[in-house]
């Protein structure tokens, strides 16, 4: 897919207010029902877009032709409203090629959003008085020590920094164990001793200093817990979090038992195959091994909400406000933040292999979505469904950004035009048709749309590209979205 980049989790994990939003047009208050059903029925036609072109009509799409666009076999939605869950879903079918339908018990890798639950689990123990937020982890750490180096001489990765992802530690992510591979022991996945997959954890920057995500500081966090404790991950998970909030059909059990099997999606990749295996394995609990369902998240979303009005039964006020509190970057202890006042959200994206989920949920209100999909190219069906809820519900963020597109002579474009590398081996050509530009990547075409004679956006992938000339004045690369550089390397 055209410039099918890695987004930042960050990204991923905040679905807050965008700078110019326009709302869903709406029939008399009056006229429309607000039965669940009538609720959930709109929502399913009329998925939208992240960006909207000024002047055109809002291109509402029904859920069944962009999940068949986006190769998703399966979805499963929950939408929280008035503290409750109001209505939850599924769509689709487990698997491509089968006949099981997805229900809302249907089982999901959540990916990401597992380290939030996780995150609930360790400030329990926080409360509990077994762990402290600012101590020293090697300090209660038995089995295994974050090695001491340069970076940690005198700064320390404490359990506010692992779960704020600035502990300064290694390791984005976790790609996971495929159903043939031989799986490590957590110990071993935090040496990146093999057979883990990933390289080892370790410090490279200052504690504290700055924000960048880790799934690694969650696995430390996930061996942290296990000694203090002296309990395996997924009982413990579930005596801390998972039971006392209801989550029955949740559970950390990496690889996924034989029983649980029949009840879980399989996962697909970006062209809808099933993934080998039908999913991958995850030692790295914490960080990516929850097996679980968007009711189950709701409840887990609306605990929050409760527990910041003092209505929580595992969890005080004052804890779950530090959950919602930056911490660093725009993230608290376990939760992607965004907004301020009615806007304020807390939430996460999650992206395993084969599967791809987001949940978000108002910390003034009792609003709230979750929704899973297992299909890799499901985060962005994700969206479109949480802006369809939020034009529904009239939520005050997650409406489309709206963009003004502006006329440029066509001998403005031609120096835009050439080959770019996107990265080596991978080269896109910038094409001027018929007066307008195009980005075309194999056999796929996707139009640009220009906010000014140097900036474009595309509706496909929703990327903003801004072509930057050198010091001769030629276009010398474009910037992907504010962020990657994107090399010009020669004429079209």
């Amino acid at each position: 897919m055209f410039i099918r980049t890695r987004r930042s989790v960050l990204a991923l994990s905040l679905v807050g207010a965008a700078l110019v939003a326009v709302a869903a047009p709406r029939p008399h208050a009056q006229a429309v029902s607000a039965s669940p059903e009538a609720r959930a029925a709109r929502v399913e036609k009329g998925l939208l877009p992240g960006i909207v072109i000024a002047g055109r009509p809002l291109p509402a799409k029904p859920l069944a032709e962009r999940m068949a666009a986006l190769k998703t076999p399966g979805v499963s939605v929950a939408v929280i409203n008035g503290g409750v869950i109001e209505w939850a879903k599924g769509y689709g079918i487990a698997e491509a090629g089968g006949t099981t339908p997805i229900t809302p018990r249907t089982l999901f890798q959540a990916a990401s959003l597992s380290k939030p639950v996780a995150a609930l689990a360790a400030v329990r123990l926080v409360e509990q008085g077994k762990l402290a937020l600012d101590q020293d982890v090697n300090e209660r750490l038995t089995s295994w020590k974050v090695p001491e180096n340069e970076f940690t001489r005198t700064e320390k990765v404490t359990l506010r920094r692992l779960l704020s992802h600035s502990a300064g530690l290694t390791v984005s992510g976790f790609p996971g164990y495929s159903a043939d591979a031989p799986v490590p022991a957590l110990v071993q996945v935090l040496d990146g001793q093999k057979p883990a997959n990933t390289a080892a954890i370790r410090a490279d920057v200052v504690p504290g200093t700055i924000w960048r995500y880790a799934g690694g500081g969650y696995t430390v966090m996930q061996q942290l817990l296990m000694d203090v404790t002296g309990r395996p991950f997924p009982p413990l998970l579930a005596d801390l979090v998972l039971q006392p909030i209801g989550m029955k059909d949740s559970t950390y059990e990496q690889p996924l038992p034989e029983t649980r099997g029949a009840a879980a999606a399989s996962g697909h990749r970006a062209d809808g195959s099933l993934l080998p295996g039908r999913y991958h394995t995850y030692p790295e609990m914490a960080a990516a091994g929850l097996w679980t369902t968007p009711t189950d998240l709701a409840k887990f979303l609306i605990e929050i909400q409760q527990a910041l009005q003092g209505r929580s039964k595992v969890l005080t006020p004052a804890t779950a406000r530090e959950m919602v509190t930056v911490q660093k970057g725009s993230y608290g202890l376990g939760l992607g933040l965004d907004g301020s006042g009615p806007s304020a959200t807390f939430g996460h994206g999650g992206s395993n292999a084969g599967f791809k989920c987001q949940m978000t949920a108002f910390i003034e209100s009792g609003r709230g979505a979750v929704v899973m999909t297992n299909g890799d190219q499901g985060g962005r069906l994700a969206m479109e469904i949480l802006r369809a809820v939020a034009a529904e519900y009239d939520w005050p963020s997650l409406k489309p950004r709206q963009k003004t597109v502006v006329t440029i002579e066509p001998g403005a474009l031609t120096p835009l035009t050439g080959r770019y590398e996107l990265r080596p081996g991978r080269v896109l050509t910038v094409a001027l048709e018929g007066g307008t530009l195009f980005v075309i990547d194999g056999q796929e075409r996707i139009e640009l749309f220009p906010e000014s004679p140097t900036r474009f956006f595309d509706l496909v992938e929703e990327h903003v590209l801004e072509f930057v000339k050198g010091p001769d004045g030629a276009v010398s690369h474009l910037l992907l979205n504010g962020q990657q550089k994107v090399p010009r390397i020669g004429p079209q």
